[in-house]
């Protein structure tokens, strides 16, 4: 059976970078269907905090597109249609705390204002009058005024609302199995379990699961799923007003270990819930939950908010981030395959990220100028490709 009578793009995927990607093709007039095998926002993006962070990355490619992300969010947040923009966006602020030795984080804030971000060091003082509950072990904190929180489900939806407000498609529930090629090895459709979709592009937005269809289309990449928890609280009045976390969250994002490693982040939502994280371990798509981990974050949160002690858990979830071995999301066309492409690789970035990703993949797919250089994310670049591939 075949669907329709033709795409320019199909877009697997139907979290928040996918849904970036299709509203920011959908926006410059490309006709694009969004698919997924569950439901819209059902997996990566469900489990995710919400962060848009300039604060936890070193120089380089990723803070680069962090920076241009934070920047594209309200524009594009300006494109969608008044019934669904509210997507909670908070331009809250961060800060970045240490209890021991200040030199290390006064160091990273300096190297990140030669990098173009605003970071301010501030002291103990200064933290405290932005954050009265804070532990009152801090020796130092940096302030960055340009990070922000939006709620990712409710951004993934409004994103395919818009995409359908424009005339295009979104379809939940349709597994995309294969690429369909010509004889010439360029793509003419995505094969599903509902029947073929003729299209000229299909992008490979599957997040920890991009590594899978990568191999099912005949362009693999390595993406592997890396987990993380997070604790919910009960509701309460606003009582931490920024997103706030430990000087080791920045080494903990850019680690590739596979054991467990957790480092507090700490932040209130609208809703009243305070939403406490992170850990990361790389094991497989195991979703069991694991006592120790929570603990362990619950530990570390109340080292950084002692009022903490006294509040209830209401639940605790966790999801898997889409890892690559370079720390390094994947954007771009497949130069093994004419038409296929690729959005994914962004670990627990992914929301803070999206917006520029999908400029970027409409501008290449367009070939218009990058707002961002390209090249850092290519696909063919040594460690993203499966070992058998470069030899």
């Amino acid at each position: 059976m075949v669907l329709a009578t033709g795409y320019d793009v199909v877009v697997v995927g139907a979290g928040i970078v996918g849904a970036a990607c299709a509203e920011a093709l959908a926006a410059a007039g490309v006709r694009v269907l969004v698919v997924d095998r569950g439901g819209v926002a059902g997996g990566t993006t469900a489990a995710g905090e919400g962060n848009v962070l300039v604060s936890d990355k070193e120089p380089g490619p990723e803070l680069d597109l962090a920076i241009a992300s934070r920047r594209e969010w309200p524009a594009v947040l300006k494109r969608l249609p008044e019934r669904v923009a509210d997507v909670e966006w908070e331009p809250k602020g961060g800060l970045v705390v240490a209890t021991t030795d200040p030199a290390p984080l006064e160091a990273f804030a300096e190297v990140q204002r030669s990098a173009g971000v605003d970071a301010r060091v501030i002291t103990p003082a200064e933290a405290f009058e932005l954050e009265p509950l804070l532990t009152r072990a801090v020796t130092t904190a940096a302030y960055y005024p340009d990070d922000a929180q939006l709620q990712p489900v409710l951004a993934a939806t409004a994103l395919l609302a818009a995409v359908r407000a424009r005339g295009r498609e979104v379809r939940a529930g349709v597994n995309a199995l294969a690429v369909r090629r010509s004889d010439a090895g360029r793509v003419t459709g995505l094969e599903t379990d509902a029947g073929v979709v003729p299209c000229g592009a299909v992008v490979n937005a599957c997040g920890p699961w991009a590594g899978a269809f990568s191999e099912a289309a005949g362009g693999p990449i390595q993406v592997l799923p890396r987990r993380g928890m997070i604790l919910v609280t009960a509701p309460l009045p606003v009582c931490v007003r920024h997103k706030v976390y430990d000087a080791d969250y920045v080494g903990a994002v850019g680690s590739g270990e596979a054991d467990l490693q957790t480092s507090t982040v700490v932040e209130s939502t609208r809703g009243g819930t305070v939403l406490i994280g992170s850990s990361r371990e790389r094991i497989g798509f195991d979703d069991a939950v694991r006592v120790k981990v929570l603990r362990e974050l619950a530990r570390k949160a109340v080292g950084l908010f002692p009022f903490l002690a006294g509040v209830p858990v209401m639940r605790a979830y966790g999801g898997f981030r889409p890892y690559a071995p370079d720390h390094l999301p994947v954007i771009g066309a497949d130069p093994r395959i004419e038409g296929l492409w690729h959005a994914t690789g962004h670990e627990g970035a992914g929301i803070g990220l999206a917006a520029s990703t999908g400029r970027l993949i409409t501008e290449l797919f367009l070939g218009l100028a990058p707002h961002v250089d390209p090249n850092p994310f290519r696909i063919d670049r040594p460690a993203l490709l499966p070992a058998w591939v470069v030899s």
